[in-house]
């Protein structure tokens, strides 16, 4: 395995598929109780740290959530926040409260690293109120599950009707690689970024959903202008494939181009454009390891023409999770960075780029040795984080002296 090429072995790789969820931790599908109620803390520690561009705050704005995976900012100013667990809870940081689990969500596959997932406003929420979230749904047997996209009004402290968006079909995860992101773009139509389920070989069937990045009409149409519409033997909702775990996806300030980000196996995370009807080449072709420090097995020992190589990928794997670009408003020497959380990097990564070039690379954080799972810049033009942890936090950078 080099830097010039995605490495291989074994020409095997459609009948493989594998199912192990190696690493899961298995919580039940009960919601769990978190160890105490999530507080707002004004008089929480603010610790500062050096960057290269200078010296920042980070304040702790929240405390007590558990394993937090998402947050959107609402337009009253108001934040909501997802925990894993299968908790959707509002926070007003203005008035210090954090509210009781909203109600209306369904029962949710809690298990391992299932549960509730990526939330995202509708872009018309002012009118329509809606909630999109990606959650971890069973098959009927109870067994395994698969990534749902599923919407709802938020009317005050609870949400409904529970509308589905899209479903992962087959439902193929014991508890791991589920994804998911959700973006809107420019024209109001929804990217689902699903993980492989960790059956590999099916992030390259196009009859299946696992390791799949769709394109959906917010109602779950599909667009007449998707790269497989018509395509026998192909869902008609997917934009490109060959994914393995997409954990961050962003769109670019400038381009609007929507960029994702995954993990590797052991090494071999990767960023990438999302190209219409790309193939991105996993499991066929990859800069990682098995966990084992086995070769996959799935690769192919030469590189199939017509894969779409990583933007930028990493050696060692620090574990990918939540993607955002700074607009610079508040710290102009951040301007068009992209930030990226760390979850066994245990920090949060700043990238500078140079067009779809990624030149220099700073990690942030990792004296906290906190797992970052969601980066988002707010309304205010700083950055929010999450963190994934059993007494999760909800932190906020600052420039020190503002």
């Amino acid at each position: 395995m080099t830097q010039a090429g995605r490495a291989v072995g074994g020409p095997g790789w459609l009948l493989a598929v594998a199912l192990a969820a190696a690493g899961c931790s298995s919580q039940g599908d009960a919601p769990v109780a978190p160890p105490a109620a999530p507080t707002v803390d004004a008089t929480a520690p603010v610790s500062p740290v050096d960057s290269e561009q200078g010296r920042f705050l980070v304040r702790e704005l929240v405390r007590g959530l558990e394993h937090p995976w998402s947050l959107a900012f609402l337009p009253d100013g108001r934040l909501l926040v997802s925990e894993r667990p299968g908790r959707l809870r509002r926070i007003d940081l203005a008035a210090g409260t954090v509210s009781a689990p909203i109600a209306g969500l369904p029962h949710m596959f809690v298990r391992g690293q299932g549960g509730l997932l990526d939330i995202a406003l509708s872009p018309g929420f002012a009118d329509d109120h809606l909630v999109y979230f990606a959650w971890s749904e069973a098959n009927w047997r109870g067994n395994k599950a698969g990534t749902t996209v599923s919407r709802a009004r938020l009317d005050g402290d609870s949400l409904g009707p529970v509308e589905p968006v899209v479903r992962q079909e087959p439902r193929l995860s014991f508890g791991t690689h589920f994804g998911a992101r959700l973006v809107f773009d420019d024209a109001g139509l929804l990217f689902v970024a699903l993980g492989d389920n960790r059956a590999s070989a099916a992030a390259q069937w196009l009859d299946h959903l696992q390791g799949k990045l769709l394109r959906l009409h917010p109602d779950g149409r599909i667009p007449q202008d998707n790269p497989f519409v018509g395509h026998e033997g192909a869902r008609a909702e997917i934009w490109s494939y060959g994914h393995r775990n997409i954990q961050g996806a962003a769109l670019h300030p400038q381009t609007r181009v929507l960029w994702t980000h995954e993990h590797g196996p052991r090494g071999g995370d990767e960023i990438n454009l999302a190209v219409r009807g790309g193939n991105h080449g996993w499991p066929l072709a990859t800069h990682g390891l098995e966990y084992s420090g086995a070769p996959v097995p799935e690769a192919l020992a030469t590189e199939p023409p017509g894969l779409v190589p990583p933007l930028h990928w990493w050696p060692e794997s620090p574990a990918v999770s939540g993607m955002a670009f700074h607009g610079g408003a508040v710290v102009p020497a951040w301007r068009g960075n992209l930030f990226i959380g760390a979850l066994a990097g245990r920090g949060l990564i700043r990238l500078e780029l140079d067009g779809e070039r990624v030149v220099h690379e700073e990690r942030l954080l990792v004296e906290r040795g906190e797992r970052i799972r969601d980066v988002r810049e707010g309304p205010d033009g700083l950055l929010y984080l999450l963190t994934d942890e059993v007494d999760g936090k909800l932190l906020r950078l600052e420039p020190a002296g503002r």
